[in-house]
Order: structure tokens, then C-alpha cells, then sequence
């Protein structure tokens, strides 16, 4: 595919619209990024505040990702692994759940953890050698109901759905009710089971870096707000217009129906975080693992100790420890209800841990219900202008870098 010289204007500067540009790039068209806020990767973005790296919101790189691995150069991301299990606070304490396969070491304390039955157990190992059996095109094709139901009729127990899947899988949808799509759990699932959830050294923004040091200097433009869009250009927040031989519309979806009314896009049900961070002097678990709370009851739904995963997320003997709560909870005296929560988890040294940054993340996700997402060729086109955007395949970086890359290839593919 070539198109030399074709210019492509895109409106959007995440993953979508970085990989849509890059791959243009390399063909010979000549894109142009306009992204409305100070730094490219929409919500992949690492800060540093005291010398920690703080993500917008506690996020995973699955390395198993089959487009995004390609895209991507995995090697000078410098992966670092998440243990293959989660430790889940029931019964007043943490109970080890492990993948027994890939960490043997820990089989009798998974076994007899009371997170599910052993049945349940059996149940995750079966499905997960199913899934490992069937390709991702296979499951974008499936029936499509919500994940609750799926786990039901898979025979998955009360208790095991309620305490773990809950909990874990809350912690990826951002909603415990489990009515994102079973298409969505099954591709998620695939992916932990083929491969681990990983933090890049450097943290998740490396990931943006390094697709933005793919295009020339001046391709993207920063601060630079759109707000109209046609097929042969678009205007800027300043009354600035520019004309191009295509447009992509790259925003979250919200943002896309407004520019591009009547393109099968609607406004989306959003899932919504509050991720908070604290520093410490020393871990609450000194291991690469998350920690989930499967009381059904409480504020916090997850907790990582960011930097007994990847050191480099904290000065050197300090501890990075990020909580993610679901929704947007009443800000006030937030981070005291956390910690006095934390401490039946982890004893009084929590009272200890100073706060370092909340973000309150009202567009964490678009909620994926059944038959929404996996479907299609991942983008829409519209009047002459396409639009892509992780909302068009699954919420997901996977899901943003493919549609990403199908809309490229489509503009190269044009006469």
C-alpha cells in the first residue's frame, strides 16, 4: 500500500490516532495530529510528581496483545511483570489466588484459599485451555450476552463470581455488576492466560512516547482543540481552517457523535475512577501482585504496590502504592476513608503513607455492553470522514491500536 503524499488530518492524539499516523507515516502519507490537550496518548499518560511516575489511573499493557506487540517495540519498553494470581482480602485477610499452572509454588495455598470451590478452580483452568484453543476473529463472533451471564452458565458459583470475578474483572470494566460483554471477558481472558499483565519500565506513557517519536517533528500539534470536521478539512477552536484530502476523527466516542452526527455513533455509557496514590516507606506486600476486595462492601476495589512491579515507578526505597476506586465517589476526606479501610488489609503502618496525587477519571472507559463491540471493520466512515477509536472494537489499548491501524489501512487502500 502506498500514498505518497496523500495529507490526512486527524483529529485526536491517543493511541487510535497514533497509530492510525504512524502506519500513514511509513506509507508515504504526510498526516497531521491535532490533540486538544498538552501531551499526546489521551488517558495512556505517565507523570512524575516527587520523583514517582503516577499513570492517569492504575492501567496494565497486556503483552500478550497480538497488533499492539507488532506496532510496538516491546523489547525498549522493558516489560515488567505482574505475578499470575491475585492476592483477595475475604474473611478478614488476603487469600491467595494463583494461576497453578505458570506458579506451581503456590498450588496448595490457591487450593485451599475459600475464593470459590475447587470446582470453580478447575472451571478457570478449563477455561482457560478453551480459550487458548479458539482465535480472537472466533470470539468476536460468538453469542454475545454479559459476562455475569456467561460465568453463570459456564457454572462458575455464587461465591466465586461474587468474590473474585467481581472484584478482578472490576478492576479491568470498571463496574462490578459484570454487564460488559462476554465477547470482551473471553478476549480479556485469552490474553492474561497467553501472556501477563506488564507495566513498561518507564511507566504506560512510554507507550504514547514511543509512537509519537515515530512521526516527524511538527506532525503533532498540541493544545489545538477541533471542532469541526468535514471530508476535506477542519476548523480549529481558533477559527483556523485547514484543508486535507482525508479526515480521521480519533476522539473518545463522546467526543466523536458531536463531530460527526448521523455516523452510527451515539453518546456512550461511560465507566468512571478515582485512582488514588500514596508513597511509603516500605511495601504493604513486597510482591509483583494486585490486591482485590472481595467483601462485596467498601470503597477501594483494587490495590498495587506499582513499584514491587516496576522499581522504577518509585525513587529508590521508597513504595508507590495506587488504589483504584470505582466510580466518583464524594471527594471529601476521601483519602482518610481509604487508609482507615486499608488498614484491616494491611495493619497501622497505612496511617503512615503520604498522598501523592487523587484523579478523579469521569471518562475511564466506554462501557462495552453485549453486541456493541468486536464487531465490524473496527472503524466507521461517514460522509467522507472516518472515525476510529478503541470504543469501535474493544476498550481496550489493544482495541484502540487496532482500530487505529484498520483505518489506515483503509485510507491507503482509497484510489
Amino acid at each position: 500500500m502506498s500514498a505518497s503524499g496523500k495529507q490526512v488530518l486527524v483529529a485526536g492524539g491517543g493511541l487510535a490516532g497514533l497509530a492510525c499516523a504512524v502506519r500513514l507515516y511509513k506509507a508515504g502519507a504526510q498526516p497531521l495530529v491535532f490533540e486538544a490537550t498538552d501531551a499526546p496518548g489521551g488517558r495512556v499518560q505517565t507523570d512524575q510528581v516527587d520523583g514517582f511516575l503516577l499513570d492517569r489511573g492504575f492501567q496494565v499493557f497486556l503483552d500478550a496483545y497480538p497488533e499492539a506487540g507488532t506496532l510496538l517495540d516491546i523489547e525498549s519498553l522493558d516489560l515488567r511483570p505482574f505475578k499470575p494470581g491475585a492476592l483477595v482480602y475475604y474473611h478478614g485477610r488476603l487469600r491467595r489466588v494463583m494461576d497453578v499452572f505458570r506458579d506451581p509454588g503456590h498450588f496448595l495455598a490457591s487450593a485451599l484459599a475459600p475464593v470459590g470451590s475447587v470446582a470453580d478452580k478447575l472451571r478457570v483452568a478449563l477455561l482457560k485451555w478453551r480459550l487458548r484453543q479458539v482465535s480472537i476473529e472466533e470470539i468476536a463472533a460468538r453469542e454475545d450476552v454479559t459476562t455475569e451471564n456467561y460465568l453463570q452458565r459456564a457454572g462458575f458459583s455464587s461465591q466465586m463470581i461474587d468474590v473474585f470475578f467481581r472484584s478482578f474483572y472490576g478492576g479491568i470494566f470498571l463496574e462490578r455488576e459484570l454487564r460488559t460483554s462476554s465477547r470482551m471477558f473471553e478476549f480479556t481472558f485469552k490474553m492474561f492466560s497467553e501472556g501477563n499483565a506488564t507495566l513498561p519500565a518507564r511507566g504506560m506513557g512510554d507507550i504514547t512516547r514511543q509512537l509519537a517519536s515515530r512521526l516527524p517533528a511538527g506532525a503533532i500539534r498540541l493544545g489545538e482543540r477541533v471542532t469541526e470536521v468535514r471530508a476535506d478539512g477542519i476548523t480549529l477552536k481558533s477559527g483556523e481552517r485547514l484543508a486535507g484530502e482525508t479526515v480521521v476523527v480519533a476522539t473518545d466516542a463522546t467526543t466523536a457523535a458531536r463531530l460527526v452526527p448521523g455516523s452510527g455513533g451515539s453518546e456512550p455509557a461511560w465507566s468512571s475512577v478515582t485512582c488514588l496514590y500514596f508513597a511509603a516507606d516500605r511495601s504493604p506486600m513486597n510482591e509483583a501482585i494486585i490486591a482485590l476486595n472481595g467483601t462485596g462492601s467498601g470503597l477501594v476495589n483494587n490495590v498495587c504496590v506499582v513499584s514491587d512491579v516496576a522499581p522504577g515507578y518509585a525513587p529508590q526505597g521508597k513504595s508507590l502504592i495506587s488504589i483504584s476506586v470505582l466510580g466518583l465517589p464524594e471527594p471529601s476526606d476521601l483519602e482518610r476513608r481509604v487508609v482507615m479501610e486499608l488498614q484491616a488489609w494491611f495493619g497501622k503502618a497505612v496511617h503512615e503513607w503520604r498522598h501523592l496525587r487523587t484523579d478523579r477519571i469521569e471518562r475511564a472507559l466506554p462501557e462495552q455492553a453485549p453486541n456493541v463491540g468486536m464487531t465490524g471493520p473496527g472503524f466507521r466512515h461517514h460522509d467522507g470522514v472516518y472515525v476510529c477509536g478503541d470504543h469501535l472494537w474493544s476498550a481496550s489499548i489493544e482495541g484502540a491500536i487496532i482500530s487505529g491501524l484498520r483505518t489506515a489501512d483503509a485510507i491507503l487502500d482509497q484510489p
